[in-house]
């Protein structure tokens, strides 16, 4: 068992008598007057910009076409952490890992487990990607955690949206709206988090189980108040990830019985570093990455390839054949078979084409997100055609 807060030192903030103190703001570059100024200029030229951060997701999303780019890198630093409100707000060029390893000199994390898929991901893109790790079935997504952001609208102003608290009801939530969002709405320079302390225990387990046995026993152990934050099944095994209180995690460990399992399975998995990944990014031209949303007791659909399964079942990640063509026939059959399964497919092996990765969305709903974009982006500024062709 791992005692994970024996391995986080105590932090004293520099000038402060103890740990409870608010952390002094890291040192860091308040770039945004040139943001907004270049954000003014392509309003006025009626250009496009392609917002960019450490750029370690470009592969999720569609090509963004433009001469232009802004990035966020040297707009950076922790402008406030209280670990007794737990609440931090960063700069979006922030690194994720220096804001992460700030939260854990202080036995805090991002509940979420955000993806890094690079050295070089900030907190901006951490948002914009709207992207969660294994734990999230249990603890929540990335807008869950997010609190208030400032924003430069495509005018070049600078706005700021929600605060530091949960409370915070005063006008439209536009903050959480920015999650995923892939900066199509504004351009984020700043985002408040609630952050979470480190358990006092965890422990990873291996259970050898197929996969419909290992369903039928999420299934069971989701109607009980068990400390499970990670359940993935790769083929082979059953992987359960405990986190809470030390007496919890060890009855909970020996009840569900198996063996000890490496924590690095759950990082691996997170980053998409497994085995079971290499085949869609060594060999994209015959083989696609797949990701499933679908309710976590649902079928898996019968389709050629291999899968994966994580977040107990409501995740599902498919490495298929690829098919012919941009959006062939195996593309059509793969979202058809996810929509009839009560869920949504995206293809996360990037294609140059002129096609979505996500799931086209139902006319209405379309709509709507059209009537968003158009009100927050009137001339088509930011990351045009990133999410889909014609917005």
């Amino acid at each position: 068992m791992t005692h994970l807060q024996d391995q986080q030192p105590a932090y004293t903030a520099p000038g402060e008598a103890g740990p409870d103190a608010p952390v002094a703001p890291a040192t860091g570059s308040d770039d945004s007057e040139a943001l907004c100024e270049q954000v003014t200029r392509a309003h006025a030229e009626r250009a496009t910009l392609r917002i960019v951060g450490g750029d370690t997701k470009a592969f999720y999303g569609r090509r963004v076409d433009t001469t232009q780019s802004l990035s966020t890198t040297g707009h950076h630093g922790i402008v406030h952490y209280d670990p007794v409100e737990l609440v931090a707000t960063a700069r979006a060029g922030t690194r994720l890992r220096d804001l992460e390893r700030a939260l854990a000199d202080n036995g805090q994390r991002l509940a979420f487990e955000p993806p890094y898929f690079g050295d070089n991901a900030t907190v901006g893109g951490m948002v914009a990607a709207g992207l969660s790790g294994p734990r999230r079935p249990w603890v929540g997504a990335v807008r869950d955690f997010v609190l208030g952001v400032r924003v430069i609208t495509s005018e070049g102003k600078l706005l700021r949206f929600g605060g530091e608290v949960m409370k915070n009801v005063a006008g439209y939530d536009l903050s959480r709206l920015m999650v995923g969002a892939q900066g199509t709405l504004g351009v984020l320079t700043e985002v408040s988090f609630k952050v979470l302390p480190l358990p006092q225990a965890s422990a990873c387990l291996r259970l050898e189980l197929p996969l419909p046995d290992a369903l039928d026993r999420l299934a069971a152990w989701g109607r009980e108040p068990l400390p499970i934050t990670g359940a993935a099944h790769d083929g082979e095994a059953l992987h359960i990830r405990l986190e809470g209180g030390e007496g919890s995690v060890s009855a909970t460990r020996q009840r569900l019985g198996g063996e000890l399992d490496e924590p690095l399975f759950w990082s691996q998995l997170r980053e998409l570093r497994l085995p079971f990944f290499d085949g869609a990014f060594a060999n994209a031209a015959d083989r696609t990455l797949w990701r499933l949303s679908l309710p976590a007791l649902a079928r898996t659909p019968a389709l050629d390839g291999d899968w994966l399964i994580d977040w107990g079942g409501a995740q599902r990640w498919l490495q298929s054949p690829t098919g012919s063509g941009a959006e062939g026939h195996h593309d059509i059959a793969i979202r058809e078979a996810a929509i009839a399964a009560g869920g949504h497919a995206t293809r996360i092996t990037p294609v140059d084409d002129e096609n979505s990765p996500f799931t086209p969305l139902p006319p209405v709903l379309a709509k709507y997100h059209r009537q968003l974009k158009q009100r927050l982006d009137p001339q088509g500024i930011f990351n045009p055609g990133r999410l889909y062709a014609d917005w």
